[in-house]
């Protein structure tokens, strides 16, 4: 049994709970008692044994000090456990655990730098299986922050050498690639790289509602979308690492579907469109009004006669006016160095 006192209290703490004292007192005894051993078992490999047994009974330490939520206690036991640590791929190991200790407490900083360190010993010359791994982790971190293109690449890269089952299951892994795919990638590399991925295909009827909502939106069968995406946007709202996302994952897929329809057509009647989602003409209407005035639909509506028409955005006016823009920046520059140079 493991005795998460530290989170037992932060958590009593936070909902306003009033801790239940024997349950403490009974944590606490059996986490020193456990430490007492670890500690006992960490000096005799320093008076009697080798630097490898004692590099064992510290990284024991770390671990349990990870298990049992003392967070700060945890990343210095590793720390200590590193500086006995001969091996690269020991190492390395170590700094997925301070990762993986990063995720658990959802801290960014934590999980960032431990990337970070991990890349350059990666350059160092990791090996295959942990430099793969890293690209999970990596993943799962930019998912987690919502850089879902960022994170798509790297879950992609990784499709068929996922071996970071610490972190989760290899259908879950196929679920989060799916779904970061589908919101940052264009159609046809989605039919390439997920729809057609032989991973994908192996599992993809074990993930419930995940194919009919990849499959529809291919296939252009929007009913059956939005009756998959309401099902998939209430996992992801009981999600560990995607939870905080669920509202904004919902609102981007219902784009990218509203666009992958209109860019079909000139102009759609607003009720047919409707009926093709399955939901009424108002609710619509108010939708594709919100996402057109905040720019991330080109279309307007023709309230009069019930129309909707694609306004495709000119690119090249775009690029002329951002080179407007940046070249309006560039001179108020250089105006403010000149007025420094001056004085």
């Amino acid at each position: 049994m493991i005795d998460m006192l530290a989170l037992y209290k932060i958590v009593s703490e936070q909902f306003k709970w009033t801790p239940d004292q024997a349950l403490v007192e009974r944590m606490t005894a059996e986490n020193e008692a456990k430490l007492a051993k670890l500690e006992a078992t960490i000096k005799d490999a320093e008076e009697n044994l080798g630097e490898s047994e004692v590099r064992e009974g510290k990284l024991a330490r770390a671990e349990h000090f990870s298990r049992i939520g003392e967070k700060d206690k945890a990343i210095t036991a590793y720390r200590e456990t590193e500086e006995k640590t001969v091996g690269l791929g020991q190492k390395l190991d170590i700094v997925f655990a301070n990762i993986r200790l990063g995720f658990f407490w959802n801290d960014h900083d934590l999980i960032e730098r431990n990337i970070e360190k991990a890349k350059k010993m990666i350059e160092q010359g990791g090996d295959w299986d942990r430099r793969n791994r890293l690209k999970v982790y990596e993943g799962v971190h930019l998912m987690s922050v919502r850089r879902f293109k960022e994170a798509a690449d790297l879950f992609l890269e990784g499709l068929a050498t996922f071996t970071s089952e610490e972190l989760f299951s290899y259908n879950k892994f196929i679920f989060y690639t799916v779904l970061v795919a589908m919101v940052s990638i264009d159609r046809v590399k989605l039919k390439e790289k997920v729809i057609d991925a032989p991973e994908v295909l192996g599992v993809i009827g074990e993930l419930g509602a995940l194919g009919d909502f990849m499959n529809s939106l291919y296939n252009s069968d929007y009913r059956k979308f939005f009756a998959a995406l309401a099902d998939i946007t209430d996992q992801l709202a009981q999600d560990r690492f995607m939870a905080s996302h669920a509202r904004y994952f919902c609102r981007e897929m219902r784009i990218v579907a509203y666009s992958q329809m209109l860019d079909s057509y000139s102009s759609v009647r607003l009720d047919s469109m409707a009926r093709d989602f399955g939901v009424s003409s108002d609710f619509l209407d108010r939708e594709l009004s919100r996402f057109i005035a905040t720019g991330r639909l080109h279309c307007k509506i023709d309230k009069v006669g019930g129309i909707v028409e694609t306004t495709r955005p000119d690119s090249k006016n775009a690029q002329y006016q951002a080179i407007i823009k940046q070249g309006d920046l560039l001179l108020n520059r250089v105006s403010k160095l000149a007025r420094v140079i001056d004085l």
